[in-house]
């Protein structure tokens, strides 16, 4: 397979003299001399995926697995430290490992500068997906520099890692909803029978990306992925990277190990099969979230990778049709397992807990035209019922 050149676009292409791409400005895009260099050998196209034992970095793996890529994972198992062995990933890595040919998992954690600029600059990778990350904002209360250092300064870790060897590759991070802080919850809201819902028509359509992420609380793991978030987006605009941030709503999936305190959809589907009661913090239960498949993730990830552009941020999430709340979840599940759904309230939400979210994907549409959500929330559910059956959960 032959490297293709990508089509860069966006702010901070062929502007100033911090681009890398200035001296190339022309109507058609051309390859950086180092991608030239490597073009004259024939060669699969490797893509380094960081959290790939991960919800969405094993999708990524095995999507472009799939696509002819030589794939690389970086992983260590940080779930298991930070939720107990309900978090732990090594399953999804053994699995990777014994059904991919060419998958190569690297022990790595990506606070290590040096271990990672030393990959990074070993395999100058064509591509690289930043999935991993301290998920849960509740948790990073408690492990505030573990938090930071994994979110903000891993990121950034990666990020000058590329820019020293590899600074025409595309770099996507997943990002999260969360560095909006609590600013969603400033918008009018109607409560129906199930649901909050957004009363102000300029949001009928979902959270845009062009909501403030200023002056609102966030959390402290919302604090480390502004910074992460930010970050990405300067070196996009300020080198001239191909990079994109993905503000993700409910990210889910069959391979998703959720647990109480990050991953509410798999979670609680667990909790029904297990008979154990899901505890509901606050807003009556009708809280809303909207929820997509990891493999619409890996989809539009692919489209970026065809078309990249510097700096960009996107809403990534199932969009208001693939939006329930957890009441609405729980009829949902009942239907599909035929087991009632055990519950406890407690009567106090999570801090900067949103009380309704879901994203307005018209930007991400408008970009790549040929990408949607295609997996529905009851096929979503359905996954992840099947994914905790085989796990042994019944």
């Amino acid at each position: 397979m032959q490297l293709r050149s990508f089509a860069l676009r966006g702010p901070g292409f062929a502007r100033g003299p911090s681009s890398i791409l200035s001296r190339h400005a022309s109507s058609e895009a051309q390859p950086c001399p180092a991608r030239r260099r490597r073009s004259r050998v024939l060669r699969a196209r490797t893509l380094l995926v960081t959290g790939s034992s991960g919800l969405i970095g094993s999708e990524v793996v095995r999507h472009f697995h799939r696509a002819g890529y030589r794939v690389e994972g970086v992983d260590n198992n940080q779930r298991a430290a930070f939720f107990g062995p309900q978090g732990d990933t090594r399953w999804v890595q053994r699995q990777l490992v014994a059904e991919l040919p060419g998958f190569r998992h690297n022990e790595l954690d990506v606070r290590d500068r040096r271990g990672l600029a030393g990959l990074v600059k070993a395999l100058r990778p064509d591509a690289i997906v930043h999935a991993a990350a301290q998920p849960s904002h509740d948790l990073a209360a408690t492990i505030p520099f573990d938090d930071f250092e994994t979110n903000a300064v891993g990121t950034l870790n990666l990020l000058e890692a590329a820019r020293l060897s590899c600074p025409e590759s595309p770099f996507v991070f997943m990002s999260t909803n969360k560095v909006y802080g609590d600013r969603p919850n400033t918008i009018a809201l109607v409560e129906k029978e199930t649901r909050w819902d957004y009363a102000d028509p300029a949001f009928a359509g979902g959270i845009p990306e062009t909501l403030s992420i200023d002056q609102s609380k966030h959390s402290l793991f919302g604090v480390s992925k502004v910074a992460a978030d930010v970050a990405v987006q300067e070196y996009g605009r300020y080198f001239g990277m191909p990079t994109c941030c993905l503000r993700g709503g409910c990210l889910t999936g069959p391979a998703h190990a959720g647990v109480e305190l990050h991953g509410f959809l798999s979670y609680l589907v667990r909790c029904n099969l297990e008979g154990r009661p899901y505890r509901v913090y606050g807003y009556l239960g009708k809280q809303v979230r909207d929820n997509i498949h990891a493999e619409d993730v890996a989809r539009f990830i692919a489209a970026f990778l065809e078309s990249p552009r510097a700096g960009e941020v996107y809403n990534i999430g199932g969009g208001k049709a693939n939006s329930c709340s957890i009441l609405e979840a729980f009829a949902l599940v009942e239907g599909i397992t035929g087991r009632p759904q055990n519950s406890s309230y407690v009567d106090a939400n999570r801090v900067g807990d949103h009380v309704c979210y879901y994203s307005d994907l018209a930007r991400a549409r408008s970009h790549f035209p040929g990408w949607d959500v295609s997996v529905t929330l009851p096929e979503i559910l359905s996954d992840l019922v099947a994914g905790w059956t085989k796990r042994g959960v019944a």
